[in-house]
């Protein structure tokens, strides 16, 4: 069981890590006259694969043994015995905290950039995730099956004699995870699959001065927070029913 306010110091500022480095990514390869635009998909998984490794180690350095940076990872733990549904919340809300002042930084740190970007839903895009095809069964669908994924793969890293990894090793696993799933899984939705990642973003992009940002896509905004919990959910019924040793 997890205990102490130190969990939610970890894994505030290991968010707040996660969303500098992964929205940083997306800044790089979008904002007009940013040295690295047209970088690619392969860039972005890159990205946000080790933005998940640095978050981990930022997250458990500062206190929080389990280093989620995740609700929906959080809620898995939650229904496994680590945590108790009020540390659920709590965890949660500083995550989504974490995310909103880890996107103002990147605000910050390209700020002469925003007024000299045309698209607003370019803008956006650097914040938050958005379908390539807008279909709300099919968008919160793929974010299920790519949180389950996530989450389940996470289990079975951590257990069995493989799971025997050299200590501090496993950061790098799960950030090369999040590579995979963004290669192979992330192009109808983004792979938000952290309700954190999307909405503390998102809330970041609807209260920060950005020069012609447009709107933040509230109608969508709900899959991306919703989708990875219920992914999280499923990968915990899978797991159970496998026999798993939580």
């Amino acid at each position: 069981m997890v205990t102490g306010s130190e969990n939610l110091f970890g894994e505030f500022f290991g968010t707040l890590v996660l969303v500098v480095f992964g929205c940083g990514v997306c800044a790089n390869l979008t904002l007009t006259k940013s040295k690295g635009v047209g970088g690619g998909w392969i860039c972005i998984a890159f990205g946000w694969g080790l933005a998940v490794t640095l978050g981990v180690f930022t997250a458990t350095t500062l206190g929080a043994p389990q280093g989620d940076l995740n609700p929906a990872v959080t809620l898995a733990k939650t229904l496994a015995g680590v945590y108790t549904f009020g540390q659920f919340i709590m965890t949660s809300l500083v995550q989504i905290l974490g995310g909103i002042v880890g996107a103002a930084i990147v605000w910050l740190a390209y700020l002469p950039h925003w007024s000299e970007t045309p698209d607003p839903a370019a803008k956006l895009g650097i914040f938050s995730t958005a379908p390539a095809i807008r279909n709300a069964a099919a968008n919160f669908l793929t974010e299920t099956i790519a949180t389950f994924f996530l989450m389940f793969v996470i289990w079975m890293i951590f257990s069995g004699p493989v799971g025997a990894m050299v200590p501090g090793y496993g950061p790098y696993i799960v950030g090369m995870l999040i590579v995979a799933l963004g290669l192979s899984l992330g192009g109808p939705t983004g792979y938000a699959m952290n309700p954190a990642r999307d909405l503390g973003p998102r809330i970041a992009h609807a209260i920060l001065p950005i020069p012609g940002k447009g709107g933040s896509d509230w109608g969508y905004a709900w899959i991306p927070v919703f989708a990875p919990l219920c992914g999280a959910l499923l990968a915990y019924l899978v797991a159970s029913a496998c026999g798993f040793p939580f």
